[in-house]
């Protein structure tokens, strides 16, 4: 049952991103309508330098911690090449053993991961970081189409905005739709938004792409609206389909109609963002026939529909 003030700890690391620090303080400010009760610290007392030109100085250090009911980490720069203070992991898995809630802002989940508590876990963190937080941590299932990813009481969530999410839905999970509806309207925030990160992330297909093929790989990308099989791509490299196929895929990390139906949505994409043509009609010049193959491909990719896509990102 959680109680009436319920303790958020925010632990301001090396590099913080000041939104990614910003956010669980802002959502579970101390008010007298918020039953939460916010303290933000560090792994020590002090000034820490902070990403983005800023710095933070905080009153408190890990000892905060051991009030608290949950505690956030937020993201901060280079996560890839920087491991926590040992301090600081031990402190969130005694933490953690206490019964405590542990949640991570984007790259903050490579300091969860860090604790080994995300082990057999699913758990996602900005796009940009995905592949290289499940090559660091290969027991933890990255999922990179997600905003956010509830295991109880590990969470996680994808880029700066989508910690807003994870946050509402936390105000929610704990007292319910009325108040993380106040919330969201006290931050002029949606309450909940449909789909994953992966309409985020600039395009599907992966880059960069190494060289070989690039010259078939961009005549494809001339000829998106008309029937490609891994013939005819074959035969534009001059090699056969079996050769073909197997260096595309070491390559690219894609088999050739995978990076084709992949192209194609990106193509989707840049239509539905610059122009008013129909569903049908663009399925049509992307070479994907029909507005409900269009429906059932970008919802697979990118966890949206083309319809929500155009209203969140066209012009």
């Amino acid at each position: 049952m959680i109680r009436e003030n319920h303790h958020v700890a925010v632990l301001v690391l090396e590099g913080a991103k000041p939104l990614d620090v910003g956010i669980p303080a802002q959502v579970f400010s101390s008010r007298p309508s918020m039953p939460y009760e916010v303290r933000v610290c560090g792994a020590a007392p002090g000034l820490v330098t902070g990403g983005d030109g800023l710095s933070y100085h905080v009153a408190d250090g890990l000892e905060a911690l051991e009030r608290a009911d949950t505690i956030f980490i937020p993201g901060y720069r280079e996560p890839a090449t920087t491991d926590p203070p040992a301090a600081v992991v031990g402190a969130l898995m005694a933490a953690r053993e206490r019964g405590t809630r542990l949640a991570a802002i984007s790259t903050g989940a490579f300091t969860l991961a860090a604790t080994d508590l995300l082990d057999g876990k699913r758990a996602t963190t900005h796009w940009h970081y995905t592949k290289i937080l499940a090559e660091r941590h290969p027991l933890v299932r990255v999922d990179e189409n997600v905003l956010f990813v509830d295991e109880g009481d590990v969470l996680t969530s994808a880029g700066a905005a989508s910690g807003i999410d994870l946050c509402l839905h936390l105000v929610r999970r704990d007292h319910g739709v009325a108040l993380s509806n106040r919330v969201a309207r006290r931050l002029v925030a949606a309450p909940y938004r449909n789909g994953g990160q992966a309409q985020y992330v600039p395009r599907s297909v992966p880059e960069p792409l190494g060289d070989v093929f690039a010259s078939t790989r961009e005549w494809a990308l001339r000829h998106l609206d008309e029937p490609l099989t891994l013939e005819a791509l074959a035969r534009n490299a001059r090699v056969s389909a079996r050769t073909f196929s197997r260096r595309f895929v070491e390559d690219t990390g894609y088999t050739p109609m995978q990076w084709v139906l992949r192209a194609r949505v990106d193509l989707a994409r840049e239509l539905l963002e610059r122009t008013d043509l129909a569903v049908g009609q663009i399925a049509d010049r992307v070479g994907l026939g029909t507005a409900a193959n269009l429906r059932l491909h970008f919802q697979r990719i990118l966890g949206t529909s083309p319809t929500e896509y155009r209203h969140t990102f066209s012009a």
